[in-house]
């Protein structure tokens, strides 16, 4: 894990493009526009500095760039948001898995945040059994949550709270 450099939005708008990337994720549109990448790398730092988001750049030696993962931090309630996209040539191979518990680690023992809560689309249950292994549990289905085009979304809601975390066995 690593932060992301403008160098890195290429390999952004190739992987995030993917119409499949786009279509399991609320927040990347479809076409994904030449310069959309670099927009959103530059806001990166500053949302660090502000403390209110951390985003990190998942790479493999032999790969390079293949995933993201990212924690919108509410310090007012110690809270995380987490949130994360797989490049499609790199789905199922335990990279999110991955990504996702390291950034646990990072929130709870770095941030001392005491909540991490993440959600996904049920069409999506990869991204639940991600959330699963990493120790999240399920707290539910929100119908109808968000909009996404023309299209309401359902959502699936799991969390995490320190002690979770601190109980778990390796």
């Amino acid at each position: 894990m690593r932060p992301f450099a403008l160098a890195d939005a290429p390999a952004v708008q190739r992987l995030a493009g993917a119409a499949a990337v786009a279509e399991m994720t609320l927040n990347i549109p479809h076409p994904y526009d030449d310069g959309m990448a670099e927009a959103w790398i530059a806001t990166l730092d500053e949302a660090w500095r502000a403390g209110t988001a951390v985003t990190f750049a998942i790479t493999t030696a032999t790969d390079g760039l293949c995933d993201t993962v990212s924690l919108r931090i509410t310090r007012v309630h110690d809270r995380g948001e987490l949130g994360y996209w797989i490049g499609q040539p790199f789905w199922g191979r335990g990279y999110a898995t991955e990504a996702v518990r390291a950034v646990l680690a990072f929130a709870f023992d770095t941030l001392a945040l005491h909540r991490v809560q993440a959600s996904h689309l049920p069409r999506n249950p990869a991204s639940g059994r991600v959330m699963q292994k990493v120790g999240m549990e399920r707290e539910g289905l929100h119908r109808g949550r968000y909009r996404k085009g023309a299209i309401y979304e359902d959502v699936e809601e799991y969390a995490i709270l320190r002690s979770d975390w601190d109980a778990r066995v390796d």
